[in-house]
């Protein structure tokens, strides 16, 4: 090297040594300074001497950090180094230290997630005790257990020791499960205020979901003890919660929540420090819509109507009245950290553009203190004065620096995003140095992680998922070889066991275990389809669970196999699309000698050969030995359980003897027998005394006969009533295993609706619908349930089985949990097939199942109840996507009318039309008004579409609802081309379509094509076939109408409406040459 090189390389090194001490004193300045001597912790505001912001430490900590690892550059730092890393583990322990105080708190929320048991995000600043209890604030935010986990492993990676003792272990281990369900629980966000209108109603938000996905990544497999920790140090996490927090994040993406469309905070969870999502496509349109919407000259608005800092807002109230949120609208305050994020996110994707865009941005923005250090504001509003004129010309005015974030009161977290982003500008810090565990990078392009432990890998583009075939007998395997189908029995893959799904969650509940914290481990949550797919290795033993499908459950669906044979195909294509571990699946198909009677069995036999040829539906498999299978597994190893005290009895799954191998071929198999009863209905005697339904019962031998007296009885005497030495309970199963064993399947649904049973683990399915932006309704009649946000499990028997639920319809309640059950695993692989539907009722759907039955398919002598599981799936898919082609229009009104499926961008229509109808909306006997309706409300909320299903709630008459759809659209159309027009009066939509109808007999009679005809006489008070009414009040008539048709007697209705004495004075006119098509 040439003395110039030295020279320079010398230079650089003192110009390093120098900035880097300029902003160690900015940061003792602006940051430590106002660190909590005892605990570490940080105000989120400077002049806050008393609360504790955990969210704000969070980011006071990583900013702290940040510039530690900027001093690791140099030789000699004089100990500033070691000084900023020690306050990065005071603050991040001071956190820790915290929670750990409210211990139970976690375990409370684990079971039920219920809000009033959240970990504070609040603590005193000096004691570190409670401030406000969750009646006083809104607590829980999940976003902030995420960020400290992300930030505890990104330190933790730099070499930096925060977890000192297995207590801690545990307690972090339990953070892990009290966020696995955040897609599912409703969260007041990083803005503590939950939905939009700020009235105490949490929400599902995308943000917190997103970062919770990136923290349960980035903490799988972490060792919390750095390099040098123990085996028993790791924490784990659910693959299958990581999955449905991933699914729902891109699920709700661009959106931010139901009464969010667009949120700032959503950076947080696409950049730093979360990079919560790697799709291209999804990234990209959440920041477009981010940008576009809220990007201002002052920064970004938080989000649509928000009233936070604004002079408008009542400062002395904690909520906002009902419709308030409408005053803030267009005069939103603009906050400069998130220019600050945009800046950082642009040295990460290496845009040079977007760096310099945003930094010239900020400094038009900054303050300077006397120190003639930068001050960032933490927002600036419009003053009052300019309120109007900023509504009238948005982006005009000259806006003012909140309180918050000037030189005597520092907005913390927007100083320590300030000095991130100074030093990766100014080249100080390195991405890889400020994401040591390489979060920006998609999970493929990551160094790989060595050890014992599964890591997020991302998705192979040729994954092979690996099939092991397990028959439970030897001479169900002799007869499957008979066949060319090469299966193991238990004994043959030993020593590896095999087990069931719920022996897992056993061995799982001794995970986090801490008796000294009062934590119970693992909650006893099922282990999903991705969980199964691992190897584990356990306490010296090596072992591979079958999936739940093919546990033996208490419901029903288990014992149809063609319902099975289509749930181990959608078992295989969930694991190969969604599985993300280092090493391949590993699946368990278990087929035990119950299958072999079924009549379904050959098409088993058929998607086994499949699986042997190598392909299956589009999917690689290798089907092999399990031995010969390992080694290309991904493997667990759960050493925590070496390291536990804990006493655990697992029972494998066990191989059935027999004294011969028996069956050669399925011809030698007994068969299901082909079972038929006589339909004896014994309803009549439901006014008998018990006594007569007692000796009744004793001489009926048909299965459906015994369950509709012992339902009569049960009724009456309660299930522990004693019958022959039997309670009335014993005596239902009795019937209902013998009907299981028949396929007798209106007995089976019978049965257990009488012993209300309910189906495993539908509260997922139930989440699912609900965050596809759905509602879901449950029951029937005026006895009806409607479900907005997710539902625990324990929630969910009362829901299908309500107190005063008719004997008569018992069979309703199980019905619904199996339809509810579908339309929840349709809804996460087949969305397409709800669209236009926001509210599923499933009583509804059942009618439109049973009508497309029977009157589509001409099926009238079998019921649906009589329908096996898969033959009821079916049913609902063909319903769903409409597959008959040759359907009339009142088929199709009525299927559509029970699905409540609405045309393209029918709620902008109704938004139209309301603007124009300041009476508003009438139907029957509810109203939809035109005020406060649009002042608080927007066409994109999904509350507003709410409300407008609300209003055709009102109607019980599918096809009547389906007309009333058209109705509207059609209303909405004749205004959009005639933008002069609108109603001074309510809109009675009943008048409409009763007005439509009158013009349609009319027109029939024009051309010679009688009433009488349809009405079958000639009488001019005839009625109606269908529904009873006179001709002059029947709208039957319009339910068989073509659309063309119908659209045309509609908009002459329409039009005559608009002609009528009560609109405006010379609207006339304009009707004269309205446009209607």
């Amino acid at each position: 090297m040439d003395v110039s090189s030295v020279l320079v390389h010398s230079t650089n090194y003192k110009n390093t040594v120098r900035q880097l001490d300029y902003y160690y004193g900015v940061v003792k300045r602006q940051i430590l300074h106002y660190q909590s001597p005892t605990n570490g912790l940080f105000p989120a505001c400077s002049s806050d001497t008393h609360v504790a912001d955990l969210r704000t430490s969070v980011y006071c900590s990583m900013a702290i950090w940040s510039l530690y690892q900027s001093y690791r550059r140099i030789d000699d730092d004089h100990g500033k180094a070691y000084e900023l890393g020690g306050s990065c583990v005071k603050c991040m322990r001071g956190i820790l230290s915290c929670w750990m105080r409210q211990s139970e708190r976690v375990e409370l929320f684990k079971q039920g997630q219920a809000g009033k048991y959240a970990l504070h995000s609040k603590f005193h600043l000096i004691t570190g005790e409670e401030v406000c209890s969750t009646g006083q604030f809104e607590h829980l935010q999940l976003d902030v257990i995420a960020v400290y986990l992300i930030a505890l492993v990104q330190l933790t990676a730099s070499g930096l020791h925060i977890i000192y003792t297995m207590d801690e272990v545990a307690f972090v281990q339990n953070l892990v499960y009290y966020i696995e369900r955040s897609y599912r629980t409703p969260d007041f966000g990083i803005w503590e205020r939950g939905s939009k209108n700020n009235d105490g109603t949490p929400e599902l938000h995308a943000s917190s979901i997103g970062m919770v996905k990136a923290a349960l990544e980035a903490i799988n497999g972490c060792n919390l003890f750095g390099d040098r920790g123990a085996s028993w140090s790791v924490i784990f996490v659910d693959i299958d919660a990581h999955n449905r927090n991933r699914s729902i994040f891109e699920t709700l993406l661009p959106k931010e929540s139901n009464s969010k469309n667009v949120d700032a905070s959503l950076l947080f969870a696409l950049s730093f420090p979360s990079f919560a999502t790697h799709d291209t496509m999804l990234y990209s349109t959440t920041k477009e819509r981010i940008v576009r919407l809220l990007k201002g000259s002052y920064g970004f608005k938080r989000f649509e109507r928000d009233g936070f800092g604004s002079v408008l807002e009542d400062k002395t109230r904690r909520h906002y009245h009902k419709g308030e949120t409408k005053e803030f609208e267009g005069v939103e305050c603009e906050w400069p950290m998130f220019l600050l994020l945009m800046v950082i996110e642009g040295v990460f994707k290496n845009n040079e553009k977007q760096i310099e865009e945003y930094r010239s941005a900020l400094k038009q923005l900054y303050k300077t203190d006397k120190n003639g250090d930068v001050v960032v504001p933490k927002y600036y509003y419009v003053p009052k004065d300019y309120i109007e004129l900023e509504r009238e010309q948005p982006g005009t005015q000259l806006r003012m620096a909140s309180v918050h974030g000037s030189a005597t009161n520092l907005f913390l977290m927007g100083q320590s995003l300030f000095l991130i982003a100074e030093l990766l500008t100014h080249d100080l810090l390195h991405i890889n140095e400020l994401d040591p565990i390489r979060r920006y990078l998609p999970s493929y392009n990551r160094p790989r992680k060595g050890g014992r432990y599964s890591a997020f890998q991302g998705t192979a583009s040729d994954l092979v998922v690996q099939v092991v075939l397990i028959a439970e007998s030897m001479r169900l395997q002799a007869m499957m070889a008979t066949y060319g189908i090469q299966t193991q029995t238990p004994h043959e893959v030993e020593p590896v066991q095999i087990w069931p799904p719920k022996e897992l969650v056993k061995v799982y509940c001794n995970l986090g275990l801490n008796k000294k914290l009062g934590l119970n481990g693992r909650p006893m949550r099922p282990i999903g389809a991705l969980g199964t797919s691992k190897v584990y290795r356990i306490c010296g033993q090596t072992v591979l669970c079958y999936p739940l499908v093919f546990e033996v459950s208490d419901f029903y669906l288990s014992h149809d196999m063609a319902l099975l044979i289509d749930n181990i195909k959608t078992e295989l294509h969930f694991v190969s699309k969604y599985w993300r571990l280092s090493g391949r699946p590993t699946v368990c198909i278990l087929i035990r000698e119950e299958h072999m009677r079924d009549i379904h069995f050959r098409e088993l036999l058929d998607l086994l050969a499949s699986l042997k040829s190598g392909h299956c539906d589009g999917l690689k498999v290798r089907t092999g030995r399990l031995q010969n299978l390992i080694s290309s597994s991904c493997v667990e190893h759960l050493d925590f359980m070496s390291n536990s005290d804990v006493d655990w009895d697992v029972q494998a799954f066990e191989q059935l003897q027999h004294a011969s191998i028996g069956y050669q071929s399925l011809t030698d198999v007994p068969q299901a027998i082909a079972y038929a009863e006589n339909k004896t209905d014994f309803r009549d005697m439901e006014h008998s005394d018990t006594w007569t339904l007692k000796e009744t019962l004793r001489s009926v031998t048909s299965l459906r006969g015994r369950t509709q007296l012992l339902g009569m009885i049960l009724a009456r005497e309660g299930p522990d009533h004693q019958l022959d030495g039997q309670s009335v309970a014993e005596k239902i199963t009795e019937v209902l295993g013998s009907a299981s064993s028949l396929r007798l399947w209106s007995v089976v649904r019978t049965c257990t609706a009488l012993l209300s049973k309910e189906v495993e683990s539908i509260s997922p399915y139930i989440t699912t619908v609900l965050v596809y932006g759905k509602q879901v309704t449950l029951g029937s009649g005026n006895n009806v349930v409607v479900l907005d946000k997710p539902v625990q499990p324990g929630e969910v028997h009362d829901l299908f089985y309500t107190k005063d639920l008719k004997p008569s319809m018992m069979v309703h309640a199980v019905l619904q949990q199996e339809v509810m059950l579908y339309c929840g695993k349709l809804m996460g692989a087949h969305p397409h097939l709800f669209k236009g539907i926001l509210n599923i009722r499933v009583a509804w759907l059942v009618q439109a199942m049973e009508y497309y039955h029977q009157s589509v398919l001409g099926k009238n002598e079998v019921a649906l109840e009589e329908l096996s599981p898969n033959e009821v799936f079916r049913l609902l898919v063909a319903v769903l996507s409409m597959e008959q082609e040759d359907l009339s229009p009142r088929q199709m009104r009525f299927i559509n009318g029970c699905l409540g499926r609405t045309p393209a961008n029918f709620y902008d229509k109704v938004w139209l039309v309301l603007q124009k109808t300041p009476g508003g909306l009438s139907l029957l006997d509810r109203t939809l008004p035109q005020q406060p309706t649009i002042s608080e409300l927007s066409p994109t909320e999904m509350s507003f579409a709410k409300a407008v299903q609300e209003l055709l709630g009102a109607v019980q008459v599918p096809e009547y609802n389906q007309v009333v759809a058209e109705a509207l659209r059609i209303i909405a159309t004749i205004l959009q081309r005639n933008p002069e027009l609108q109603f001074s009066q309510a809109v009675k939509l009943e008048s409409l379509v009763r007005d439509a109808a009158h013009i349609m007999r009319v027109e029939q009679r024009d051309e010679d094509y009688t009433t009488a005809s349809y009405f079958n006489t000639g009488d001019a008070k005839a009625t109606c076939p269908e529904c009873k009414c006179v001709e002059s009040s029947c709208v039957c008539i319009v339910y068989h109408a073509s659309s063309p048709a119908l659209n045309s007697c509609l908009a002459r209705a329409i039009v005559n409406l608009l002609l009528a004495k009560d609109t405006r004075t010379g609207v006339e006119r304009a009707v004269a040459g309205c446009k209607v098509s």
